[in-house]
């Protein structure tokens, strides 16, 4: 049975969604507060979590950013900010997806399994990838760069480096690494793609990663 953890301090939304995913077969359990979803977190792992962003004490935010640092779980923040840059900084830190308030329970649920089904259909990764001097391990799931520093990208970070590294000199449009690397059309949003990318950019400095005006992205050799 998938678990999915809910950190909500809105009890009306805690208790539709309930409803919701439990008709559906999921494990549900829901927290008010993020300090109470990153103890669940740490005694029990979940399959996924939807993370209110608006949390009354630490906000979702730096409940994000405390996850990252122990836990690859798929994160789906909830908010009823709209802003492009409050999806930005939610993606920087590390959520998978970001959901505006009012949102479908359906689209929601859609979003969870494209996610869960993304992690179940992962390829099996080749041992290495040498672009540029870097080397991109498959098995670790760690880069190493020219000067022989490791560097641990975000689960996310890494399955976008390994997709362009396969397919080293082809110039991808974000649809088609959306597709492949987060398992769905992401429902038309690609700035995702750019956000990630720049992440990648910033702590693999120098890595052959290339902007292909009009269409997206390509690794060079």
């Amino acid at each position: 049975m998938t678990t999915i953890l809910l950190i909500e301090d809105e009890l009306p939304i805690a208790e539709m969604l309930r409803g919701f995913f439990e008709r559906d077969g999921f494990d549900f359990h829901h927290v008010e507060t993020g300090e109470d979803g990153l103890n669940r977190l740490k005694q029990r792992p979940v399959d996924a979590v939807l993370l209110d962003l608006n949390l009354p004490g630490m906000d979702g935010v730096d409940v994000c950013r405390k996850i990252r640092m122990f836990s690859d779980v798929p994160v789906i923040m909830l908010t009823a900010r709209d802003s492009e840059i409050d999806k930005v900084v939610g993606l920087e830190i590390g959520a998978d997806d970001y959901v505006t308030k009012p949102f479908s329970p359906r689209e929601l649920l859609a979003r969870i399994k494209a996610v869960l089904r993304r992690l179940e259909d992962r390829r099996p990764e080749p041992t290495s990838i040498e672009v540029g001097g870097f080397v991109i391990d498959g098995g670790r799931r760690q880069v190493t760069t020219p000067a022989g520093d490791l560097v641990q990208p975000t689960a996310r970070e890494f399955d976008l480096l390994m997709y362009l590294a396969e397919n080293r000199g082809m110039a991808l449009s974000r649809s088609q690494i959306l597709q492949a690397v987060w398992g769905y059309d992401y429902f038309g949003e690609t700035r995702t793609v750019d956000v990630h990318v720049r992440q990648v950019r910033k702590k693999l400095d120098g890595i052959p990663l290339e902007t292909v005006w009009g269409v997206g992205y390509r690794i060079g050799s």
